[in-house]
């Protein structure tokens, strides 16, 4: 375990009787790198087999059959993508699933027309695995439960009442399956090959499962210095986004994190962003808002999540990328290895 970023029995921290340094442990986490890690957390070990297992063997698919799973409209946050480094380098394969799998789904779940065009571009489902929309589901809404009770810990820990954090039942969620390969190239040290670059979420927390051979996830600590996060396949791990760093008027840290290369050995991980309802606007909440004023500005959660794709392109977006995407075809990188 990381002196850094403690390993919680998330099931201890609720009781009544949770001990005081257990407490303590998580509210300096809390406060200095933004990430803790979970044990006794709730989630069945089959709900995230299920999904694991399912993904792992689509992204096992020969390339051929990967490429028929990217989005037909070329959405960067829909289906299977992959990335190359300025050398045609494989450095990251992903699969992006949204909430609801179109717009009609998103108005039958009670979204507005409005929010429902966030969903006019499908979800790309695998049809070698036709199990893995129902486990997907069942994966997104046991992780925004963790999240929830995360929250709930993190009212008690800063001694504000537990309804303190309004993230609410409707609540936005999306959800991603990260592949790291093998990098055997030599030469790269931590800070020389970065496989995801150092960034915090845009949610509210981000609970993540991680499953491989090497401890790539690293997070920041506050002095600029990096800590790994250990992989132990019975912990989810809960990074605090800018969303509840915003809600805390800084109180609590966004986990500022990155992904190291790993050599010869490979890594997954599988994460849901759960922010609150498409309609709040967050600012600093009334249990933490300076007097004097805040530095944070209010955040949309819309405004943000419909604009994300135009910031990301616009950011990291390759000209035969925005080529594809403007022309509402698929795109997929070229690689030379």
């Amino acid at each position: 375990m990381s002196d850094d970023i403690p390993v919680i029995d998330l099931a201890a921290a609720l009781a009544d009787d949770a001990p005081g340094d257990l407490l303590a442990t998580v509210r300096r986490a809390a406060e200095t790198i933004g990430v803790v890690q979970v044990v006794y957390h709730g989630v069945p070990a089959e709900v995230i087999a299920g999904f694991n297992d399912g993904f792992r063997r689509v992204l096992d698919l020969p390339r051929e059959e990967k490429e028929q799973l990217a989005s037909p409209t070329g959405h960067p946050y829909r289906g299977w993508r992959q990335w190359p480094d300025d050398f045609g380098r494989l450095e990251l394969e992903r699969f992006n699933i949204g909430q609801y799998d179109d717009s009609d789904a998103a108005e039958a779940a009670g979204l507005s027309p409005e929010h429902a065009t966030l969903y006019t571009h499908a979800n790309v489902w695998p049809p070698q695995e036709p199990g893995l929309r129902v486990a997907t589901q069942r994966y997104q809404d046991a992780f925004a439960d963790v999240a929830r009770r995360v929250l709930g810990l993190y009212a008690r820990v800063l001694d504000v009442p537990a309804e303190t954090y309004p993230l609410g039942d409707d609540v936005y969620t999306t959800t991603v399956v990260n592949n790291y390969p093998k990098w055997p190239y030599d030469g790269a040290s931590d800070d020389e090959k970065l496989l995801l670059l150092e960034h915090a979420d845009s949610s509210v927390l981000t609970v993540l499962h991680q499953e491989g051979d090497y401890a790539g996830l690293q997070g920041r600590r506050p002095d600029g210095t990096w800590t790994s996060v250990p992989i132990r396949h019975d912990a989810l791990q809960v990074f605090t986004g800018t969303l509840l760093t915003n809600w805390t008027d800084g109180r609590l840290r966004p986990g500022r994190h990155r992904v190291v290369a790993g050599g010869t050995v490979t890594r997954r991980s599988s994460a849901v962003f759960v922010h609150p309802s498409l309609d709040t606007v967050v600012e600093p909440l009334p249990a933490f808002a300076d007097p004097d004023g805040s530095d944070f500005e209010p955040v949309s959660v819309w405004e943000r999540a419909s604009g994300n794709v135009e910031e990301y392109l616009r950011v990291f977006g390759r000209p035969e990328q925005l080529a594809a995407w403007r022309e509402n075809r698929p795109y997929v990188a070229e690689v030379t290895a």
